[in-house]
Order: structure tokens, then sequence, then C-alpha cells
């Protein structure tokens, strides 16, 4: 099983959101995982400037790096979003990466993955930021086995206290990529989420037809 980080801080290595993510990381690696950890700052995202060519074919006009990361996430068996909290919401990275995704969300492209979000701040806000990145997670069709935050006051120490939560975290994704995991609360979501995008698919079938297949093949459409 591939378990994949996407650490959205501009910091990358310097973040203590990125050593939260670490220890979530190290939790499913005890748990026989493999893991990987991308920084967003390390790839180049130009921002969608919703003119839905990729409506056409699922291409966008941008020449970035989005389709690269868009292949590390296929590949991997479950998600973790993870971001410092920028003025009370994720930052300027991740808010890019998250806008560059509407079409893997409308064709839910990842959906049968798990995941699950981590977030930092100083003060307040890093509740919100996990229900934020845990709310995109469902718009892509995945369903999360939940969040860790933490407001340092400036403490160092304060991820370090976590480290077991953490790993905890981590090993509760492993265990669902493994035996499966079901939250009817989020699957309702989910499955309310695809009722709307099915129309999109259905309106392109002439355009996306292999993504209007699959989605009859899953059962989606009937």
């Amino acid at each position: 099983m591939k378990i994949l980080v996407i650490h959205g801080s501009p910091r990358a290595i310097r973040s203590t959101t990125r050593r939260l993510a670490g220890f979530v990381l190290e939790g499913a690696a005890d748990a026989g995982a493999e893991t990987e950890m991308i920084d967003l700052a390390d790839y180049r995202i130009t921002p969608c400037t919703a003119c839905e060519a990729c409506t056409l074919n699922g291409i966008c006009v941008n020449d970035d790096d989005l389709p690269a990361l868009v292949a590390l996430m296929n590949a991997a068996d479950a998600l973790v979003f993870d971001s410092p909290v920028y003025i009370d919401n994720v930052t300027g990275q991740m808010k890019v990466f998250f806008d560059r995704l509407a079409d893997a969300i409308h064709y839910q492209q990842f959906s049968g993955k798990y995941g699950c979000a981590v977030a930092t701040t100083a003060e307040s806000g890093g509740d919100g930021v996990v229900a934020y990145l845990n709310h995109v997670l469902n718009y892509l069709g995945v369903v999360s086995v939940g969040g860790i935050s933490t407001a340092t006051g400036g403490r160092s120490e304060a991820v370090e206290e976590l480290e077991p939560a953490a790993r905890a975290l981590g090993k509760k994704l492993a265990d669902a990529v493994r035996d499966g995991y079901s939250d009817p609360a989020q699957e309702a979501i989910i499955a309310e989420n695809r009722a709307y995008f099915r129309t999109i698919v259905e309106e392109n079938r002439d355009l996306r037809t292999e993504e209007y297949e699959r989605w009859v093949w899953m059962g989606w459409i009937r």
C-alpha cells in the first residue's frame, strides 16, 4: 500500500506542519505502508483561470507540474493533505493546487481512496483548516479517517507532544487501506456531491467517452 502526503507549506522541510505530518507517515510505515511526502513548493502550479478547457478532454491548457502531481495521487492508496494556517485558511500554494483539481473532482478521479488531514497554527484556526482539508478530500471522493492539528503558541515542542496521536492517525489510515473503513456521514456527502457532478459527466459524454463509461461501470450512472 502507498500513502502520499501533499505538504502545503512554503517553508518545506523547515515547516512544523511537515514535522507533524511526518509522524503520521511514520505511524503508517510502522503499520506496513510505503510512504512518500512531496512539497508543493517544489512544483510549479499555475492558478486556474476558469476557462473550462479541461472539460473538452481532461487536459488543462496550463503547461506546468500538475499532471505529475495527479499521477502521484493516482498511484497512491491514501492521501494526506497538510497545511499551516495562513489567515484562517490553507496556504496559497495549497489553495491554487485545490482549484486546479476541479476536473478530478467533477469526475471523482480519486474515489475509493482514504485520507486524513494535518494542520498547525500559532494560536487558532487549526481545527477549521483540518475540517476544510477533509472537506476537499470528500469532494475528491476520498473518505477521511480523521485529522490532527495543534496550536503551538510558538513552542516547537508542541508538535513533538502530539507524536503518539499523529502516529496513531497514520496507523488508522494504513489500517483503512488494508481492511476498509466506513463513515456513513461522509459517504452520504460524497454520494450527494456525485449526484451533482453526474450532470457534468452526462453533458460531456460525447467529449469524455471513457470517463462517462467509467461512471456507468461504477454504477454512478444508470
